[in-house]
């Protein structure tokens, strides 16, 4: 008889697979960095807060360096006066070129500065619209959808204090305007959104750079008719706030504040300095950007920007939006159509890429640009760079490029071609990789005109 067998020792548990301690730690970042964390929210706040303090030390520890601001206070000093012929004003720099917007704001600095005098509650004030301007920005990214690794990118900027914070310059006031359009735009406050636009454009002309995305935007959200009362809005705008000067000397308002032919100094250009002074001041340089910048807008309108309205090129924008328009006299899309892409075209994603993507092309082809131009560049290309698709270290790799480059002062040629070249880049890659927002809603073709 065979022994029993001896009892069976019962088999341990696997121990648990613990993920390392640096793994956690590093995927826990990542889902912050990327959004997919609960505490991604938090980034904007943290970074905001520490621009706060950042805003502070820039005042307390690096010296204003007056380059506009007098002639600033001298030109609003000469309208305090009683003086209204834009004609006859002018400040140590020279006349003022800007619309009758900057005169009033800058009037209301006149007077809650002592004239001009109290620069550190002028620095102050302009850390504050600095911090809004941020804000908003922020909001808007978010709102499209922004993952959080691209906010830190939105503070670093030293080009961008200075501008705000270190020479009080009215793009600063200008870009903070188009931030609150875009704002208002994601939250589909149209008129909201084109009084803000319309303040900025009558602080600086630079804002007519966005014009055409804006107006598609209008054209989407509020549909044909809906787009025109908001375009006479922003005409009826400039006509109130320019009517003082405009009764005075029309043709002297109109000439100074809205100069297009402005002659632009080799000396102060940051963009186009390796091209030499002679081709910078010739005409067919300047003829030359007019025209890339007009057939980039209309790359853009018909394989990008009017892509949910069925126009996929040249010929299907005049048959599908121009021809209607110019026979009928009234809105291309019918109520059902215009309804569809307010609901389902005029994201926040799409308003944003749109308008910034307008923007950096008339900034690209700018016939000079000058420091405080980069008040609306900064935060467009790291959205920008984001839309395209491109891997995260080429987004910071670009950015960095491009903070070198405005920071090169003055500017070499070295410089002025880095500024380009990413500029070129960004919108080549925006259009390459930027088309989820411009997937179609509207057939190519109207049904009428697939039965003939």
């Amino acid at each position: 008889m065979a022994p029993p067998a001896p009892p069976k020792t019962p088999a341990r548990p696997a121990a648990p697979t613990s993920t390392p301690l640096y793994l956690q730690a590093f995927n826990l970042v990542h889902d912050v960095l990327t959004g997919d964390s609960s505490l991604s929210v938090l980034i904007p706040f943290v970074l905001f807060a520490l621009d706060a303090v950042l805003c502070g030390i820039v005042i307390w520890k690096v010296p204003y360096t007056e380059i506009d601001w007098v002639a600033y206070m001298e030109q609003v000093g000469q309208f305090i006066a009683g003086e209204r012929d834009y004609a006859q004003m002018a400040g140590g720099t020279g006349p003022l070129v800007y619309p009758a917007a900057h005169v009033y704001v800058y009037t209301a600095l006149y007077k809650v500065t002592a004239a001009g005098q109290n620069i550190l509650l002028a620095q102050q004030i302009f850390a504050g619209i600095y911090l809004a301007a941020l804000a908003l920005a922020m909001a808007c990214f978010w709102k499209a959808g922004t993952p959080p690794y691209i906010f830190p990118l939105l503070i670093l900027s030293k080009r961008l204090h200075s501008i705000y914070m270190l020479r009080c310059f009215n793009d600063g006031i200008a870009a903070l305007c188009l931030w609150a359009a875009l704002f208002c735009f994601q939250h589909r406050h149209w008129s909201l959104g084109m009084l803000a636009y319309a303040w900025g454009l009558g602080t600086k002309m630079s804002l007519l750079l966005a014009l055409p995305a804006v107006g598609i935007v209008l054209l989407f959200g509020r549909g044909f008719h809906g787009a025109l009362r908001l375009a006479a809005v922003l005409a009826q705008v400039q006509f109130a706030i320019a009517l003082p000067f405009v009764l005075e000397n029309a043709h002297g308002y109109l000439g100074r504040a809205f100069e297009l032919s402005r002659q632009f100094f080799f000396r102060w250009t940051v963009n186009w300095r390796f091209v030499g002074e002679d081709v910078f001041l010739s005409a067919p340089f300047a003829l030359g950007l007019l025209g890339v910048h007009a057939a980039l807008l209309v790359l853009f309108a018909t394989t990008r920007w009017l892509r949910p309205a069925g126009v996929q090129s040249p010929a299907s924008l005049i048959s599908r939006v121009v021809a209607p328009v110019l026979t009928q006299f009234g809105s291309p899309f019918s109520d059902s159509e215009e309804a569809l892409l307010s609901a389902r075209a005029a994201s926040p994603r799409f308003i944003t890429t749109t308008i910034l993507t307008a923007n950096l092309v008339g900034l690209l082809t700018a016939r000079s640009l000058h420091y405080q131009f980069y008040a609306y560049l900064a935060w467009t290309t790291p959205y920008l760079l984001w839309r395209s698709g491109v891997h995260p270290v080429v987004q910071y790799g670009l950015w960095a490029a491009q903070e070198w480059a405005w920071n090169v002062f003055p500017s070499t040629p070295a410089s002025s071609g880095v500024v380009v070249a990413v500029m070129a880049v960004t919108v080549g890659l925006v259009w390459w990789g930027a088309t989820e927002e411009y997937a179609p809603v509207l057939p190519q073709e109207k049904p009428e005109e697939k039965k003939r």
